[in-house]
Order: C-alpha cells, then structure tokens, then sequence
C-alpha cells in the first residue's frame, strides 16, 4: 500500500492549560521513517493523562512542537531495511509510551530498562499518535493480541500496561485484598487482572459512573476517593493524580501492606505521621514507565482473559475536546482517538 503524502496531525505548540488551546491541528508531510523503524498509519490512539500532562506543560517538554499519543494501534506500511523481520507491511502493531533505551547501562543490563537514563519515549521524546501516520523502533513495536476491536487494543497499551506493572510493584498477595483508588482507563483494566487471580477488589473513586462500572466488573466495594474500605488492605494502588490521597490510601493497609503509585505526574504529598502511615512495615513504591517485558506479560494476559475495555470513541478532529473532557471526568474508562 502506498501512502497518501501528507497527513492531519496535532501539534503541542505552546504547553498549558487546555483553555489556553495548546493543541493545534496542522496538515504536514508523513514522517520520514530510519532504516529501523516501521512507518505506521495510525488506526486508533487512546488519549491517557500523561497525553494531558504533556499538553499542559505539567511533565517539561522534551521535544518542542510534539505530537501527543503513545496508546497507538497502527497497520504497518512500511519497513526498514534494517527493522528486522517480526513485523511485515499490513500488519497491526502496538506502539507504547518506552520508544528506546541504550540496552547498555546498568539497569538495561539488569531488566530494568524502564529506569534507563537515555529512555525516550512515544509522544514526549518523539511523535506520537494523535496524527494519521507515526513511525516507531521496530525493536519497540509490539505484537498485539486478537479478538479485539482497534478502539479497544488502544487502551491496553499504556493503561493496561502500566496498571498491570503498578499491580506488580503492588506486590499483592495471592487472594488479597487490592484496594484502587481512582478509576479510569488504567484501573478499569488492573482491577479485572487482579480478579481474575482471585483478589477482592475494593474500589475508591469520586465519580458516579466510574462507580457503576466498578460493581459491574465485579468489586467487592465501592466508595468515596478518600473513604476506608470496609477491609484492611494487602495492597493499594493509587491512579488518580492526588497527592493527598497518599494518606487515606496507607491509612487503609494492613501491617506490611504496599502502597503503589501509579502516575507519571502527582501533586504534593502532605505530611506523613509515621505511626498511622508508615509503622508496621506498610510501604510506598512508585512505578516508572515500564519494560517490554511488562508489555509482554500484560497483553499475554489479554489474549488469554477477555478483558472488558471500556472505551470512548472520538473522531481525530476532536482531539482537544476528548483531553477536557478526560480532564473533567467526563467518562469512565478510557477515550479513543480515531482517523
């Protein structure tokens, strides 16, 4: 197949407050792919809250006028000569948030390439998926499971990821009792992952209809952001961006339970009284980005346990309104960005 010429894409242009509209739309040639990577055209783009941090300057810019996305289902159009040969053209293909690592310092060396102090990343470092056409490392590219639509693939690779990596730092025990505070795109996912080995799963969360889907997939409760769940907690895993809900959450834990915190981006943590929060060995871990072996495992566990997917179509036009409306809880679940 041969691509159109040029393409519709959105641009970071002035990082701020979405008021402000820091996204523009811009017709501009397709990318120029490197002999290593394969050229994309982007079939679907979930829209995260890292995509929302970026835009608005929360997160430093680290490539001026980027394209946002890094959730990128695509169909490949083309292949570098030195891409290797897992991927062929026509083929779907998943696109993450980790874009490159060195793969020779210390943590690369170790399994922690998430760590790597030269790790780029899709939509931060280089462009992402809110466009029409992305290239990406064919050594960074993954394989996608089947069974499902594109509009519900997009979600799995950053929400479901990096929730199934904070499930991991979490460290929850074999039926134990998992509480979530917040419930968005990533904890929607997680929490069908931990039911799944057999966790009750208590749900903290503001929002009515995050509510609903909550008991609909099975929580064991659910209840306000910062209310105590009806149990103490083996693990906690906080999604929502607020610092101040570090306290209830360790408040809720068991002796030598663990908190994990999920975000890329969290306001202040109040002070701790290390009696109610932190003695009898309860603990705080925090999650960077993630490895390729967690993409693996995670949608691994996707092929093989239908995950519901709560997903919100936008048409690409509507980029900047799907980012308010994420802003503002508008849904549940996670928003799609389709071409």
């Amino acid at each position: 197949m041969t691509p159109t010429t040029t393409m519709r894409a959105w641009r970071t242009t002035r990082p701020g407050p979405l008021a402000d509209r820091p996204l523009q739309m811009r017709r501009e040639l397709l990318p120029r792919p490197t002999s290593k990577d394969l050229l994309v055209r982007v079939l679907a783009c979930g829209v995260c809250r890292t995509d929302l941090h970026v835009v608005e300057g929360d997160l430093p810019p680290h490539r001026l006028n980027v394209i946002p996305g890094h959730e990128i289902v695509g169909e490949v159009v083309s292949v570098g000569e030195d891409a290797g040969g897992r991927f062929e053209v026509g083929q779907r293909v998943g696109i993450a948030w980790l874009r490159g690592t060195c793969g020779h310092c210390r943590y690369c060396v170790r399994g922690d390439e998430n760590l790597c102090p030269y790790s780029t990343y899709t939509g931060w470092d280089a462009d992402g998926g809110y466009a029409e056409y992305t290239t990406v490392p064919a050594d960074y590219a993954l394989e996608l499971p089947s069974g499902y639509p594109v509009v519900e693939l997009a979600p799995l690779l950053c929400a479901g990821i990096i929730g199934y990596r904070s499930l991991v730092r979490a460290d929850l025990p074999d039926g134990g009792r998992l509480g979530i505070y917040g419930f968005g795109g990533s904890a929607h996912l997680t929490a069908q992952v931990a039911l799944a080995r057999g966790a009750r799963v208590h749900v903290m969360t503001r929002g009515a209809e995050a509510r609903e889907l909550a008991f609909s997939l099975g929580a064991a409760s659910v209840q306000g952001a910062s209310d105590p769940p009806p149990e103490p907690l083996d693990s906690a895993i906080l999604f929502a961006p607020a610092g101040d809900l570090v306290l209830p959450a360790l408040e809720a834990l068991d002796a030598g339970g663990t908190l994990a915190l999920a975000g890329i981006h969290l306001s202040d943590i109040p002070s701790l009284n290390y009696e109610r929060h932190l003695f009898r060995e309860r603990q705080i871990r925090s999650v960077t980005a993630n490895t390729r072996q967690d993409a693996k495992e995670f949608l691994g566990i996707a092929q093989q346990h239908r995950l519901r997917v709560s997903a919100h179509r936008y048409p690409l036009d509507s980029a900047d309104r799907a980012l308010v409306d994420l802003a503002g809880g508008v849904f549940s679940g996670a928003a799609v960005l389709v071409p």
